[in-house]
């Protein structure tokens, strides 16, 4: 019991001072001591409106916009290319580790509310928007393109300038298994759920269930027996 009340207290102290600035950052490295990683130390970030930033988060944008009390795991990375768009994570977003953000020309990240990108994901939004939801679950190693390179044969397809088929929407309480693949131009509709290892290439309406590469809907989320879906 004496121990856990000095944990709670080394653990709010140090919380007090967390911040993006390089003291706030050895702040958040010194909470961190107590709480073993990952789910344990999102935690920590409602011990302070200015949220917990790893340590070991890379950020290299400048105009990257935080709602209160985000977390942001060790290994995240938001990188800003030449006239890159802005990054902004609404309240309570969870961002775990190996996460990759990365906005170029035209392109921009909005996640909504209490929503959670888990690890090794990969965001890149180039050309066109990002838009993610409030509630929204990305599961571990999901891909988010909103861009594509061209094919013409005359050039190799490393110069041949990007292209997109439009913005990624992804509604709100919308549910990304994991190693899910969204492709431009896609609408995910509200409470829509994706299985694992799908590709999404079309838009899914809101309360499907979608799977496979393309991701094609095999039943609505309200076709299910009400016993099943009680029972989570």
């Amino acid at each position: 019991m004496k121990h856990s009340i000095i944990k709670i207290l080394w653990e709010k102290f140090w919380m007090r001072y967390a911040d993006l600035s390089f003291l706030g950052r050895i702040a958040t490295r010194f909470a961190g001591w107590t709480a073993p990683p990952y789910y344990e130390r999102t935690k920590l970030s409602g011990m302070n409106p200015k949220g917990y930033i790893s340590a070991q988060a890379v950020i290299h944008h400048a105009d990257l916009r935080l709602g209160t009390h985000v977390f942001m795991d060790d290994r995240v990375v938001i990188i800003q290319r030449k006239q890159g768009g802005p990054v902004e994570l609404g309240n309570r977003v969870c961002i775990y580790r190996d996460v990759i953000i990365e906005t170029g020309p035209g392109g921009s990240l909005t996640v909504g509310s209490d929503s959670s990108i888990h690890p090794r994901c990969q965001i890149n939004a180039f050309v066109s928007p990002i838009a993610i939801g409030s509630g929204v679950m990305i599961a571990a190693s999901c891909a988010l393109y909103s861009y594509d390179h061209g094919f013409l044969p005359d050039q190799t397809i490393r110069k041949q300038p990007l292209q997109s088929k439009g913005p990624i929407i992804i509604e709100d309480d919308a549910w990304l298994g994991y190693g899910t693949i969204v492709l431009g131009g896609v609408r995910i509709g509200k409470g829509a759920a994706i299985g694992a290892g799908s590709v999404v290439i079309r838009d899914i309406p809101d309360g499907a269930i979608a799977v496979g590469n393309p991701a094609r809907v095999v039943k609505m989320r309200t076709d299910m027996p009400r016993d099943l879906k009680d029972d989570h």
